[in-house]
């Protein structure tokens, strides 16, 4: 964003008293966190139109109940340099490069690492990722070459995760009657991780009770008859920004059940991303340790079909299947 002498900014100027340093403490972290930098003590600064700035009036509340004093000011500069001067006390390209150079040793490590230390290591930088990017309000070019970099990396632990993972195709989901796919063989990729599990588990629980399920070493060894799930070519894969268990859940008229809604939440955020249920990292991990004690993906079906169906359970409000 260009500086113009007509941006706007917000000043927050608190005072507590001498007794109260968890307050300060407490309230200088929350600060840090929604991106201002401090002018001297006491004196903190953050651009106008930041999505932090409700959060920055909060404080300001927060600070006269713990007993102090607050005055939040909106501040004009007076011409485009003071502008360029305010902005330019926001730069994060050391931040940036701190990240960058973490990121840099993280993708040293890969080779060594379990599937599910893999998963750790890619949520926690997208995490720190998302943190950085969500306090730089004036986005240059070191943030553009931290995206790219982010890409690759993510796209590089997807890759070692789910060796054959689906690419999203392009078009609409037609609606299916369960009627004409029932007692069929299904097929996916052998060694179940999250979408293909669950999808496995949703044909099984309430679109085919009698399905048979092969697990395959390469997907161009799908027969002919089977039903592919969850692989480039396959007859259920991955649809626009629907994940496969999202996309049998709209093809066979189950996306409006809200306890299925809910499993497809999780799912899609352990397989492509996005905002996660507060159950997906206990899934994830007890899906990781299945894989590592049980002989193969009948049993692993057997047991992440179990926890599934408490899941479902739990997010339709403890009523089971509706």
């Amino acid at each position: 964003m260009d500086p113009s002498p007509t941006s706007s900014w917000l000043l927050l100027i608190v005072s507590l008293p001498t007794g109260g340093a968890t307050a300060r403490m407490r309230i200088w972290r929350a600060l840090k966190a929604l991106g201002c930098i401090a002018l001297r003590d006491g004196a903190y600064l953050l651009p106008a139109h930041a999505e932090q700035a409700e959060q920055l009036a909060e404080l300001a509340t927060e600070t006269s109940e713990e007993g102090g004093q607050s005055w939040l000011l909106r501040v004009q500069p007076r011409n485009a340099d003071e502008s360029a001067a305010l902005q330019a006390l926001f730069d994060r390209t050391a931040d940036y490069d701190d990240w960058l150079a973490e990121l840099s040793e993280a993708r040293q490590t890969l080779a060594t690492l379990s599937l599910a230390e893999l998963n750790r290591l890619l949520r926690r930088h997208e995490r720190s990722f998302h943190a950085l990017r969500r306090i730089d309000f004036f986005p240059g070019d070191t943030a553009l070459r931290a995206q790219a970099q982010w890409r690759d990396f993510s796209n590089a632990i997807e890759a070692m995760l789910s060796p054959g993972e689906p690419h999203m195709a392009e078009g609409g989901i037609a609606r299916r009657d369960p009627v004409h796919y029932q007692g069929r063989r299904w097929a996916t990729r052998r060694r179940l991780w999250v979408d293909r599990v669950a999808c496995a588990w949703l044909i099984q629980r309430f679109i085919d009770p009698a399905a048979q399920f092969l697990w395959l070493e390469s997907p161009a060894d799908c027969p002919p008859d089977a039903l592919g799930f969850d692989f480039d070519g396959a007859t259920f894969t991955h649809v626009g920004d629907r994940v496969s268990f999202e996309v049998l859940l709209a093809s066979f008229g189950l996306d409006e059940n809200r306890g299925l809604a809910q499993l497809g939440t999780l799912v899609h955020a352990l397989d492509v991303g996005g905002p996660a249920a507060p159950e997906a990292a206990g899934f994830e991990a007890m899906l990781a340790g299945a894989r590592k004690r049980l002989p193969g993906d009948d049993a692993l079906l057997a047991e992440v079909g179990a926890v599934l169906d408490s899941l479902y359970a739990h997010f339709s409000g403890g009523r089971g299947k509706t």
